[in-house]
């Protein structure tokens, strides 16, 4: 509107609304390759683009239209010779026009030429068109929700149903809910006999609240409770008469029900969220959902929640868009998935001017107040588990920092290099959460260096570190590194017999049980990495003996790192390896 004085100079005729870009799964290749060949298509790809006037959309699609005069040609045993008059029509509406002025035209050219004929404009690509239109996803905006009704008066949804009004979102919301649950109304009002109509009432509340609590952590105690009974004379109409079906929310822990209506904005609208989409996920298709600011009224908890129904229950069959303020909605762990949306602002001539509404992946530009939320739940993510320091040195898990200050301490009193006690030694929970705490305290100027496991799989993890550009290179300390390995754990800094002697002691292992080399090498042979042969080796031993854990013999080397105080080659060997990691820490105290 800002420009409309201005909108033909802009645009140069109609501006587009929007413009998309399609990936063809392999069953509408099938279906468009059934009508016009195999290889009529030449890429797997669509842009689709619509625009204001009346709706008018734009399709780029690009078919070989050739090969397609080929398959009909075969499809209608047309010869050589009969070919050859249209084969070589660029278009399929050329072959229909060359076909059309040909004075006794054979039994398969008029074959041909009436499948062209079906096209619509005689053009095989908006026959192509026409069959993936019907393959297109069909979109389901959401950006009001609505709440259930906690009871409803047979008798008024009766009268409703016949109504031209109808029957009001909740009262259909309440519908939808009990046979969410597994049963009707009609089988309820149905129910001839008391037990016949508790025995129902009451396996529906079963199985609503099996369903409902698995997506609702908060509060474990509370069970739905349905019930159908007739209304009381001083009820409020409707259900002062006949029969009224009511759902209410019981508390176990304090042994009290109290009407659905009545129980907080956040679960009524969690439980009526959940409802609705339990209906969509019965129309078998795949939707593109959209929804506006989800989960608003809900408690921090119960929106993490809700991002877990999106991941297991919606995004399996359906692609999920939804726009959020929270800091809980925002995916931690995959910010890969996440857009900023900005308006854009820049000075201009002393003034402020606005560049438009932008669309944005790279989450760390961009102004302070739109990336609020993520830097949130970031710091909710990461921060759990993490004390940080001006110097950061950032590893795997526990126990690796346990087997540091070990080492540590033994150089330290041997005078040797050992790892200075000015870096904070942080637990990421693993190389996945590297990278989110490194974008994390970025801006904080943090002195940071990773010392990180590192097993073949984990290339690309790897990888997405090196490509943010955020550390150098060399601040990213393999223990493959270190250890001279393909891959290696932090326990690959020991010789075997060392870590032998450690789990041993740890553990209490002896006698038959007791872990020697070859135990060590023959648990698991696909593996060099030294913790991965012991947790094999564990699984072995019978049930009376504990799980290998990687804490323990970290703590017990803590301890007693008199272990490590001795002079024999394994115990040099394996000092040495923590010193070379404290020597490439060091360069960057």
């Amino acid at each position: 509107r800002r420009f409309l004085s201005e909108y033909d100079d802009r645009h140069n005729g109609e501006a587009p609304v929007v413009w998309t870009e399609w990936s063809i799964e392999d069953a509408d290749v099938e279906a468009v390759e059934a009508e016009l060949g195999k290889g009529s298509l030449k890429e797997r790809s669509v842009e689709i683009t619509k625009f204001y006037d009346k709706g008018r959309t734009i399709w780029c699609i690009d078919i070989d239209e050739k090969n397609v005069l080929e398959t009909l040609a075969k499809r209608f045993d047309v010869s050589d010779e009969e070919r050859t008059i249209f084969i070589d029509g660029p278009t399929t509406a050329a072959a229909a026009s060359t076909l059309e002025d040909l004075d006794g035209r054979s039994e398969g050219q008029e074959g041909v030429l009436q499948a062209i004929g079906n096209f619509r404009g005689q053009k095989a690509t908006l026959k192509a068109i026409d069959i993936l239109a019907t393959c297109l996803p069909k979109f389901l905006y959401f950006s009001h929700y609505d709440r259930m009704s906690g009871q409803i008066s047979i008798s008024r949804l009766r009268q409703d149903k016949n109504s031209s009004d109808g029957i009001s979102t909740g009262d259909q919301l309440f519908i939808d809910f009990i046979e969410y649950a597994g049963t009707t109304l009609e089988e309820l009002t149905d129910a001839k006999m008391f037990e016949e109509l508790n025995a129902k009432c009451e396996a529906a509340a079963n199985r609503i609240t099996e369903k409902i609590f698995e997506y609702w952590s908060q509060n474990q105690d509370l069970e739905i409770v349905v019930n159908l009974s007739e209304g009381k004379e001083d009820d409020p109409q409707p259900f002062n008469e006949g029969p009224v079906a009511r759902a209410r929310v019981r508390n176990n822990l304090h042994r009290v029900s109290v009407p659905f209506s009545e129980r907080s904005a956040g679960f009524i609208w969690f439980f009526s969220f959940l409802v609705k989409f339990s209906q969509v996920s019965k129309l078998d298709e795949k939707f593109v959902i959209l929804l506006d600011e989800p989960g608003l009224t809900l408690h921090g908890t119960a929106q993490r929640d809700l991002l877990r129904y999106f991941k297991e229950q919606l995004e399996p069959n359906h692609q999920l868009i939804y726009t959020t303020h929270s800091l809980f909605m925002v995916p931690a762990d995959r910010l890969e998935t996440v857009r900023t949306v900005e308006d854009v602002v820049i000075p201009k001539h002393g003034r402020r001017e606005s560049e438009g509404t932008k669309i944005r992946s790279d989450i760390l530009s961009i102004d302070p107040q739109t990336n609020f939320p993520i830097f949130g739940a970031l710091g909710f993510e990461v921060a759990q588990g993490l004390v940080i320091g001006q110097h950061t040195l950032l590893v795997e898990g526990a126990s690796d920092i346990l087997y540091l200050q070990a080492a540590a301490s033994v150089l330290r009193k041997k005078g040797r290099q050992s790892l200075d006690q000015k870096w904070a030694i942080c637990p990421s929970g693993g190389i996945d959460k590297v990278l989110p705490f490194v974008r994390l305290f970025y801006g904080n100027k943090l002195n940071m260096v990773v010392l990180t496991d590192f097993e073949r799989g984990q290339k690309r993890k790897i990888d997405q570190i090196y490509d943010s550009n955020l550390l150098e290179r060399e601040r990213i300390i393999l223990a493959t590194e270190i250890a001279e390995k393909p891959e290696a754990d932090i326990e690959d800094f020991f010789e075997p017999k060392i870590f032998i002697t450690l789990v041993n002691a740890a553990y209490g292992l002896t006698g038959r049980h007791k872990l020697t080399i070859k135990k060590l090498t023959e648990a698991d042979e696909t593996t060099e990495r030294l913790v991965k042969k012991a947790e094999a080796y564990f699984r072995l031993l019978p049930e009376s003996f504990p799980t290998f854990n990687h804490y323990d013999p970290a703590l017990y080397l803590l301890k007693r790192p008199e272990i490590l105080e001795g002079d024999g080659d394994g115990i040099a060997k394996t000092l040495r390896r923590f010193e070379k990691a404290f020597e490439r820490i060091a360069a960057y105290a």
